[in-house]
């Protein structure tokens, strides 16, 4: 909650003495640093159009193709009848969830450097090295790559437990019917998984100014030609924070994280508010 005050004020370090309320540097800090209202948000506007393009066009990308994704795995999973090999093939999907991004970073480095595997394949083929660290045209693809091959085992759980709930005798009623897989899918499996994709996307669309920061930070590797297409907010905030020798920096993470956050607030009760008109009984409240 301090970081909510510090959005607001201008940061300056000040060591507690005798007669401090607050022992404690950042907080008595904070208690003597004069406020400033709005002016640490002005320096968010510098970059806004980059920074909302890149946060909010990556996390449109990962949902649109996430719930698909993750909707499809569940289902595939639950359709096998042999469950051990459905709870096998679940549990290589979801692994990679607890691979650190620093460790995919390495990896990743270690296939698409200039000297990597696929450069190397490519030079045997009579193909020229690419510089992907330099090149930005390649960096959507590998975002949503990654994104994918992390998250898709994990968000699936939620639709597989669904899935585990759903009553066995409306689908042997479509086989009698002479339904096919695809008509079960269409009019049993995903009216009935509806409410719990609309609940979890508009929980997504509540993070929706908010980047992967390990993900976006780690596999660039530094690299300040990809900057554009690369920098969200997270990564922007954290940036200023590094530097240390920005006025006020300080202040200004805070505004970042407070519009973050805000936003966010804002943006999940305007899609309930849209959910609930149109179908009530899937709004969250």
């Amino acid at each position: 909650m301090p970081g909510i005050v510090l959005a607001f004020k201008n940061y300056q370090m000040t060591v507690p003495t005798e007669t401090s309320l607050f022992k404690n540097v950042f907080l008595n800090s904070l208690v003597m640093s004069p406020w400033n209202g709005l002016n640490n948000f002005t320096y968010l506007l510098k970059d806004a159009p980059m920074l909302i393009r890149n946060t909010v066009g990556y996390n449109l990308l990962f949902m649109v193709v996430g719930v698909v994704l993750q909707v499809g795995l569940a289902v595939i999973i639950n359709e096998m009848r042999n469950r051990k090999t459905a709870k096998v093939y679940h549990t290589i999907a979801f692994m990679p969830y607890f691979i650190s991004w620093i460790v995919v970073m390495y990896a990743l480095y270690a296939m698409i450097s200039f000297s990597g595997f696929f450069n190397q394949v490519g030079a045997t083929l009579g193909h020229d090295p690419i510089k992907y660290y330099s090149q930005k045209q390649y960096w959507p693809w590998i975002f949503l790559l990654a994104n994918v091959w992390k998250y898709t085992g994990q968000g699936s759980i939620h639709y597989l437990a669904t899935l585990t709930g759903f009553d066995e005798q409306l689908y042997e009623a479509g086989a009698i019917d002479g339904a096919s897989k695809w008509q079960q899918f269409r009019y049993i499996t995903l009216p009935q998984l509806m409410p719990t994709i609309v609940m979890l996307q508009i929980l997504a669309v509540g993070r929706i100014f908010n980047g992967d920061f390990d993900m976006f930070y780690s596999l660039p590797n530094g690299s300040g030609t990809l900057r554009q297409v690369t920098t969200t907010i997270d990564v922007y905030v954290y940036d200023m924070l590094k530097k240390g020798n920005l006025r006020n920096s300080f202040g200004y993470a805070g505004a970042g994280a407070f519009f973050q956050s805000v936003v966010g607030f804002v943006l999940i009760l305007i899609t309930n508010w849209i959910v609930k008109r149109h179908q009530p009984e899937m709004a969250l409240f």
